[in-house]
């Protein structure tokens, strides 16, 4: 294996004059490439773009507008956007006040916290937030994750009025979370959070919500706290001399009632207005019927009354006691976390329908500021639904102004209209959340990871079967450990491959991939397909060595000239620290000691300056670097072939 990597009479130098120079960036202070670095993770959008080259009076008005967008679109507002608006914030109203009242229940709240919810943040957020389409309220996931989370600490029903103050302080830490994820540019937090995770305990915690409202179903007094099936099965089953029949006969035809609502709003898009009306005229038959037939005296549940009013503060009710503090904290996070990966994920699918787009960082700041205020304002947890925000956009919103409307019609429902619910049967309450959980069921979506990702679609059914036959926090846990699990895998096991020339061409790809490449005796080229770091330095020696090995045995079994040359292709290397620049310098040793030249394709900037600040550039030689495969293998193949002309003078020479 010596030979061709020991020749260099005069070659080295030809090629060395003849091929293009890998240029080496212009050196950075330490400050400037920090600044650098930070700009790119924090500020990849550059926020404040608009404002250079602006006086400073301009830079104070477009900073005003970036914090609280309404001052930006509102003076264009028109008449006719207000007339699109006001129709869509009746209609999403009309689905914000059941839902808003079912959703406390998850939450072990009173059901007018529901409705305060509905008024004070949507009001917020129409100041603050970006999106025109994302209707604010309570979210049922948040609701029950509140519920599962603060419960075990104060129990709901012994201690009401602490349980409720640890709810508001429990949305004050969200709140905080939440703003500060905005404030400091932190949203690709919220990332760890993959889409097969998402998809995952979404339907999880869907089928624990339809779980729960077996109680009202059933019109069972007492019920199981923890959400896993096998306890809510129990409980269901260890109860049926409690059974009450008029209660699930209601409840049954109720719910087909608003799958027969959603089903025909999907099949004709322009009845959308039939599935947004159907929970509150559930609402309202459901009252008129238990008031009309008394049903309450034969074992049908109703709300009772509802506290008249708009909403008190609340400011001075928060507990921050130490014996409750981690739990309000960690529940505030989780909660938040979650809240902010639906309701962002909501606003960016109707902005992309709509063709706008909304900055993921100040939608965190939006919502988090929203929840801070909504906390001292009897509110509990609040984000952006999916349902209502569905609702929403095809009620034919035009900016969020539509919050607005829909924040004052619950208003004038809180003033006036909270003694009519007193007769609302609580398994209508729960219809309604079956009917909204369904289509969290998002089942196209697990057949599509199963197609095309079986590990995804290992995250997503982890996540499942975690939320449903434990608990939430583990079921969220396990998704998001499966998430990060993945990218350390991608990070720690990066991908190598061996490539080949594409006949007729210069250009070099995958010899997995493309079958027809030609791959040169002599010369192996290897991708590198990840940055190089400690984490993945030590596997990268080992393939790297693997990968020679096993083009030697190929060369020696086809009686093929042997292996003389490396080429590593660094394309896909974006960034290399020191661990993977001395792991290079050790290929680079091992390689000779075994007779082969190593040659380097296409290194980036960044990874140009860490090799000349290491003098690894200098140890492989500048001229053994070069702008792409073609260059490198062409110089290999001059030398490989020069040697072999060499070889074959000196032998005739011999004969002679």
């Amino acid at each position: 294996m010596g030979g061709a990597a020991d020749y260099s009479p005069d070659h080295a130098l030809k090629f060395h004059t003849a091929h293009r120079r890998v240029e080496i960036p212009p050196p950075e202070t330490f400050l400037e490439s920090l600044g650098h670095t930070a700009k790119e993770i924090l500020f990849p959008d550059d926020p404040l773009r608009r404002l250079r080259n602006q006086p400073p009076r301009r830079k104070a008005v477009l900073g005003l507008q970036y914090v609280f967008p309404i001052l930006e679109w509102g003076p264009k507002y028109k008449l006719d956007l207000f007339k699109s608006d006001v129709i869509a914030g009746i209609t999403i109203a009309s689905l914000a006040i059941p839902q808003g009242i079912s959703y406390a229940k998850l939450a072990y709240l009173p059901p007018v916290l529901g409705l305060y919810s509905s008024f004070v943040p949507p009001l917020i957020y129409a100041v603050m937030g970006s999106s025109r389409d994302v209707a604010v309220g309570t979210v049922a996931v948040g609701s029950l994750l509140m519920g599962t989370m603060l419960n075990p600490m104060v129990d709901h029903i012994q201690q009401p009025e602490i349980y409720l103050h640890l709810a508001f302080t429990a949305t004050l830490f969200a709140g905080i979370f939440e703003a500060a994820l905005g404030i400091f540019r932190l949203g690709f937090i919220v990332d760890f959070l993959s889409q097969a995770a998402i998809v995952g305990f979404m339907g999880g915690a869907a089928t624990v919500v339809c779980l729960q409202q077996l109680k009202g179903f059933l019109g069972l007094d007492t019920f199981t706290h923890a959400t896993d099936v096998v306890a809510v099965m129990r409980s269901v089953f260890g109860q049926t001399h409690h059974w009450r029949w008029q209660s699930a006969v209601l409840g049954l035809v109720f719910l087909l009632y608003l799958l027969a609502a959603r089903y025909y709003s999907k099949k004709s898009p322009k009845l959308f207005w039939v599935s947004a009306m159907a929970p509150l005229t559930s609402v309202i038959l459901g009252s008129l019927f238990a008031f009309l037939t008394h049903a309450e005296t034969h074992g049908v549940q109703v709300i009772g009354q509802l506290k008249k009013g708009i909403n008190p503060i609340s400011i001075t009710n928060f507990i921050f006691d130490s014996r409750y503090l981690s739990g309000t904290i960690k529940t505030g996070i989780v909660t938040g976390m979650i809240a902010l990966a639906e309701g962002i994920a909501v606003g960016r699918s109707f902005a992309m329908f709509k063709n706008y787009n909304i900055d993921g960082n100040k939608e965190m700041f939006a919502f988090g500021m929203m929840n801070i205020v909504g906390a001292s304002t009897s509110c509990y947890l609040t984000a952006g639904p999916f349902s209502r925000s569905a609702v929403n956009f095809n009620a034919g919103c035009k900016t969020a102004v539509s919050n607005i409307v829909m924040a004052f019609a619950v208003m004038i429902t809180l003033l006036f209209l909270t003694p009519l619910f007193h007769y609302t049967p609580l398994v209508v309450l729960s219809s309604i959340i079956v009917s909204a959980m369904i289509g969290l069921f998002d089942y196209e979506a697990a057949i599509r990871l199963w197609h095309v990702d079986k590990f995804d679609f290992l995250v997503c059914i982890t996540a499942y079967i975690g939320v449903v036959f434990s608990d939430i926090q583990l079921g969220l846990l396990l998704a998001v450990g499966l998430s990060v699990l993945r990218i350390l895998l991608f990070v720690a096991r990066p991908r190598t491959m061996s490539m080949g020339n594409i006949p007729d061409s210069k250009i070099y790809r995958s010899v997995h991939q493309y079958r027809n490449v030609n791959t040169l005796h002599g010369i192996l080229i290897l991708e590198i397909d990840s940055p190089i770091y400690f984490v993945n330095s030590n596997y990268l020696r080992e393939r790297i060595s693997r990968w020679i090995d096993d083009e030697e045995d190929k060369l020696k079994s086809t009686n093929n000239p042997q292996l003389q040359y490396v080429v590593l292709n660094m394309t896909g290397v974006g960034n290399i620290d020191t661990s993977g620049i001395t792991m290079l310098k050790e290929v680079k040793k091992v390689m000779e000691r075994r007779g082969l030249k190593v040659a380097v394709a296409n290194p980036n900037g960044e990874v140009m300056k860490k090799m000349k600040r290491s003098n690894l550039l200098e140890e492989i030689g500048q001229e053994w670097v070069f702008v792409s495969v073609g260059e490198a293998v062409g110089a290999c193949n001059y030398l490989l072939h020069s040697y072999k002309a060499s070889v074959g003078s000196v032998e005739s020479h011999m004969l002679v």
